[in-house]
């Protein structure tokens, strides 16, 4: 089977969503293929369940629809799934689903993208034509495990964080969270609710700011310059939060905003595991040297029994695995090559949406991007065919 269009979009996360609102919104013809039985997979089914969106609702919307004025500030990833399931109601998005790309490729003789798909249900082989392809399978699209010396022999259970629902059956249980970023940190606090007895390992030093801070200082950026800012948000921060450097946690010398820019390196935002560590419900600990069964050695000595690990350890782009021509976008590690914010656009009709490491507002302006400029190369062509046909004409 081979089916013809004018953009395929592959993945139907928050990124393939706005970039087919956004196509629709002109008229563009396009095909949105998702390996998975819905859209926004990650969110509704690898999350854990008391996740929330660390910003405000107002950056956190994508392109042509707002969130109601009903809708809490900071919303529930319950809250932020059904916004993506009426997103898709309201501009009648309708993905492939259930079609798993194998192989992507640029035609040079014919100057066009041939996207090849096995429709997992029927198991035919499915062969997409396009002029122009979208990526937006996004950063995390696969869970990364990292290389930990003796991490085969651990003897209880091992899981990522995208397989963690909730602590419920780790009660009494000692739990070793490894990644101390926001999902780290949310699931030893979760853990600790269920009476659980959390550790989590700390590698670097990161900022902690509450999400009230988080949306002042972005409303401040509007206005302010960032090294202003991080200076303003810093102040409240360190007297809110005080020194955790005896707890393990040390403050990094750049500010909070700056690093993010120039590092990607997201702050902690805290939802109550600072009072945790503080109160020793939660335990830091240093990097991990050896694991050997179920007993884990730390590099400043220390070691502990654990009866199971939890790797908050993130995820990472697979795009190259399946896109033969990635190097008209990607690097090697299947993220943009061309630095923000011109990271959006590749070679021969090529783009990819939401690797720019900053969001749900992110996402919406390279879909945004994308579009205005598959319009404005499809208008030209549409002008320079018919001056052609003019001059026939005459």
């Amino acid at each position: 089977m081979e089916e013809a269009t004018i953009v395929v979009i592959v993945g139907a996360g928050p990124s393939g969503l706005a970039t087919a609102a956004c196509l629709a919104s002109k008229s563009i013809p396009y095909i949105i293929l998702e390996s998975e039985d819905c859209c926004a997979s990650l969110w509704k089914k690898h999350s854990y369940d008391r996740l929330s969106l660390h910003l405000a609702k107002s950056f956190c919307s994508l392109p042509h629809k707002p969130h109601k004025y009903s809708t809490s500030i900071f919303m529930s990833k319950h809250d932020f799934c059904s916004y993506l399931d009426s997103y898709v109601k309201h501009f009648n998005i309708k993905p492939h689903y259930f079609r798993f790309v194998e192989v992507a490729f640029f035609d040079r003789n014919e100057k066009i993208w041939k996207v090849e798909a096995k429709n997992v249900l029927s198991g035919e082989r499915e062969v997409y034509v396009a002029e122009f392809l979208v990526v937006a399978t996004g950063e995390n699209a696969q869970a990364f495990i990292p290389k930990i010396p003796g991490i085969g022999s651990f003897g209880g259970e091992m899981i990522h964080s995208s397989k963690y629902k909730n602590g419920r059956k780790y009660e009494g249980k000692s739990v070793l969270v490894v990644g101390s970023g926001n999902s780290g940190m949310e699931i030893s606090h979760d853990l600790s609710d269920f009476r659980a007895k959390p550790s989590i390992v700390v590698r670097s030093p990161f900022h902690v700011l509450s999400k009230q801070m988080v949306y002042v200082g972005m409303l401040m950026l509007i206005f302010i310059k960032m090294k202003y800012v991080d200076s303003l948000i810093s102040l409240p921060a360190k007297f809110f939060y005080g020194d955790l450097h005896k707890y393990g946690i040390q403050r990094p010398k750049i500010g909070p905003f700056l690093l993010k820019a120039t590092s990607g390196k997201t702050p902690v935002i805290d939802g109550g595991s600072i009072k945790k560590i503080r109160s020793k419900k939660i335990k830091v600990v240093s990097t991990i040297k050896n694991i050997n069964g179920n007993n884990v050695e730390f590099e400043d000595g220390t070691q502990d029994k654990f009866d199971a690990i939890i790797l908050a350890t993130g995820y990472k782009s697979v795009a190259t695995i399946w896109f033969k021509d990635y190097e008209y976008v990607f690097n090697s590690e299947g993220m943009p090559k061309n630095e923000y914010p011109n990271h959006w656009k590749g070679e021969n009709r090529v783009y990819c949406i939401g690797m720019s490491g900053r969001g749900i507002a992110g996402i919406s302006s390279d879909a945004i991007l994308v579009t205005d400029d598959i319009h404005k190369i499809l208008d030209a062509s549409k002008k320079a065919t018919g001056a052609m046909s003019s001059l026939k004409l005459k």
